[in-house]
């Protein structure tokens, strides 16, 4: 294995100019979402223009971080690199309470403790150089 080859992590993102409000608010420990000036509903991932009626009046909005669990996996086994060293982990898709689902990492919660609409809140896993990454543990 090269040391390139190693050094791969598939766990983080590649900001664009575009998308750094995001990550420069995450790192802050607040979660943006993008709303629609025209038909007013909120989406995430961000997108220049809405997704659903194709406005480009869309802006940044902080979200409240708060959300509802949909549905949720563990993961036993992920070859990439760093996943490898984090099984088993909750990979989940959350409601917000703003409106758009999310995909996540639950945190903090053991996995036999998990129910739909279980009440959630947003943290971040920040790692020194890198992006941070938001992540969903129980509310309260």
């Amino acid at each position: 294995m090269t040391p390139q080859a190693a050094a791969a992590r598939y766990d983080l993102p590649e900001p664009d100019a575009f998308t750094r409000p995001y990550w420069d608010a995450a790192a802050q420990g607040r979660l943006l979402l993008r709303r629609c000036g025209a038909c007013t509903r909120a989406h995430h991932y961000p997108r220049e223009f809405c997704p659903r009626c194709w406005s480009e009046d869309v802006t940044w909005e902080r979200a409240s971080g708060h959300a509802t669990l949909y549905t949720w996996s563990v993961v036993h086994r992920n070859d990439l690199p760093p996943f490898g060293s984090r099984v088993p982990y909750t990979a989940a898709v959350v409601d917000l309470a703003e409106g758009p689902r999310m995909m996540t990492e639950l945190v903090d919660c053991d996995a036999s403790a998990l129910t739909i609409g279980m009440p959630l809140m947003v943290t971040f896993r920040h790692e020194e150089g890198r992006e941070s990454i938001p992540v969903f543990g129980p509310e309260g």
